[in-house]
């Protein structure tokens, strides 16, 4: 690790990687241990040399965008972990009807520029806490829209260090999943296809999506978004609440109070914690209704 440490300085400036990165500070979740070494690429370019001596020295490499829908472990993450984040990594910028996005461009911050030039398709992101590349990986969604609408393709780095152009046709995106979540690519590049539409309107309709999820979700506390998947015919957060669940809490992890679907980080949370209260609420959820529960947030480490 060492050693990798002084190649890594050879090609990324010293700002853009941290050794021993607590990643309660790198996540939304505000939880999780340390990760050996923390990177933050700002190329495609810079991706592919990265993992390419990720593998001369056989380190694991753990890809992450904005951290909002993953929950760390309590003994962090082994080997490298690459974070696209909007600093180093989160231009955007217009042709015609397109926007073309790095990976660590916020969904927000794209959803804006997208309205500043009046293109629409992507309101429905303006509240989603996430990366473009993040939001891609998960086909994150929500008030009816998701990725899948709006993506053209996809730049994106093999672990071996080889960039490919992704069709939109090849991301079989579907609810919360795309070909990355099994193909070993960092994405790296996202190309939208919007349409020209009002300014007005289009500021508006995100006005109404900000005012709903604001009044709806706990985002004064830490979470992850939103912790199940929704099963079919159901709605998680409903069959939580029906269950009696609302403030269950197991340390510093808690079903949220303000919404059922969540659970915040409501002072000093473990990763065990939260663990502790998903499985207590899918025990619970199953033996009230008989329906199982899946978890939408993304476990990794140790």
């Amino acid at each position: 690790m060492e050693e990798f440490g002084k190649r890594l300085g050879e090609i990324l400036s010293s700002e853009q990687y941290i050794f021993n990165a607590p990643m309660s500070e790198h996540t939304t979740f505000k939880i999780g241990g340390e990760a050996d070494v923390l990177v933050f690429p700002s190329s495609a370019e810079e991706v592919a040399q990265i993992f390419r001596l990720a593998n001369e020295f056989k380190i694991p490499c753990t890809i992450l965008g904005n951290g909002s829908n993953v929950l760390v472990l309590d003994n962090g993450i082994r080997g490298a972990v690459i974070k696209f984040n909007d600093k180093f990594f989160g231009s955007v910028r217009v042709e015609g009807t397109k926007i073309i996005a790095c990976a660590g461009a916020k969904l927000k911050d794209v959803s804006n520029f997208a309205a500043e030039n009046c293109l629409s398709g992507m309101e429905f992101a303006c509240g989603i806490p996430g990366s473009i590349g993040g939001a891609v990986f998960m086909n994150a969604g929500a008030y009816s829209g998701e990725m899948k609408n709006v993506v053209a393709n996809v730049t994106a780095v093999s672990d071996a260090g080889e960039l490919r152009v992704f069709a939109a046709d090849e991301l079989n995106l579907g609810y919360r999943q795309s070909i990355f979540q099994t193909n070993d690519y960092a994405i790296c590049e996202v190309e939208l296809n919007l349409t020209r539409g009002n300014f007005d309107e289009i500021k508006s309709q995100m006005a109404d999506f900000t005012q709903k999820r604001e009044s709806k979700q706990p985002l004064e506390l830490p979470s992850a978004g939103s912790t199940f998947k929704r099963p079919q015919g159901y709605f998680a957060g409903t069959l939580i609440d029906k269950t009696g669940l609302k403030g269950l809490r197991i340390g510093g992890a808690m079903v949220s109070e303000k919404h059922a679907g969540f659970v915040v980080n409501v002072g000093g949370a473990t990763a065990a914690d939260v663990l502790a209260l998903i499985e207590e609420v899918r025990r619970r959820v199953y033996e009230v209704h008989g329906v199982t529960l899946t978890p939408e947030v993304r476990i990794i480490g140790e």
